[in-house]
């Protein structure tokens, strides 16, 4: 099955790509707008997006929001993460924004969330979420990934921030890949119940065949 990702950016549709396999993802198309981030949950906004590109394209579409909560500053930036600096804001004036406002030497507990949106035109709709939690570094450290990635310590992970892992790595633990890898589950339970075979026996059966 292919699925419309509700996203212009392009960091998204390379991670996600990767984790939802067997479904495929394709961009959403340029002339579709998609709603302003308006919603107070991260859910609210995912689901705005989502039902955007289902209606406009016909097609079943999935939408993610996320973002990173603070505990010193009482969750923010949250779902205001990607304008944090502003309307407008790049990914690093964003983070000098939170490095500026974590104490140094106070909480620097901080947690990524992820919901994950899917809609069928006029039809079913799932919401699942992914959470990371870890610590805010001093400095932006590393090359990969983006957003907050370069001063996110994930939990157990030996110091190294998310722009330091390989995208195996990250997509393991990233609250991206864990609520990605739940959507799937669910969405193979869904088309498990429409049709008695399945989507995955049916994508082995071909494989098979295939030789």
């Amino acid at each position: 099955m292919r699925l419309v990702l509700a996203t212009r950016n392009e960091h998204k549709l390379r991670e996600l790509a990767q984790i939802m396999r067997p479904y495929e993802l394709e961009p959403l198309p340029a002339e579709v707008a998609l709603p302003p981030e308006t919603g107070t949950t991260f859910a609210a906004n995912a689901l705005g997006k989502a039902r955007v590109a289902a209606a406009a394209t016909g097609r079943p579409a999935i939408a993610d929001d996320s973002g990173i909560e603070a505990a010193a500053l009482g969750g923010a930036p949250g779902v205001w993460s990607a304008r944090y600096a502003g309307d407008g804001a790049t990914d690093e004036q964003n983070l000098a924004k939170l490095l500026s406002e974590v104490p140094p030497d106070g909480d620097r507990r901080v947690t990524y969330v992820c919901a994950l949106a899917y809609v069928e035109p006029g039809g079913a709709e799932e919401v699942v979420h992914g959470r990371c939690e870890g610590e805010l570094a001093r400095e932006p450290r590393g090359e990969g990934g983006f957003g907050y990635d370069p001063a996110f310590v994930p939990r157990d992970y030996h110091g190294r921030t998310m722009a330091e892992l390989d995208p195996a790595e990250k997509d393991a633990i990233s609250h991206r890949g864990r609520a990605a890898r739940e959507l799937v589950r669910r969405l193979v339970e869904l088309d498990a119940e429409r049709r008695p075979r399945g989507l995955i026996t049916d994508v082995f059966s071909r494989r098979r065949g295939a030789g």
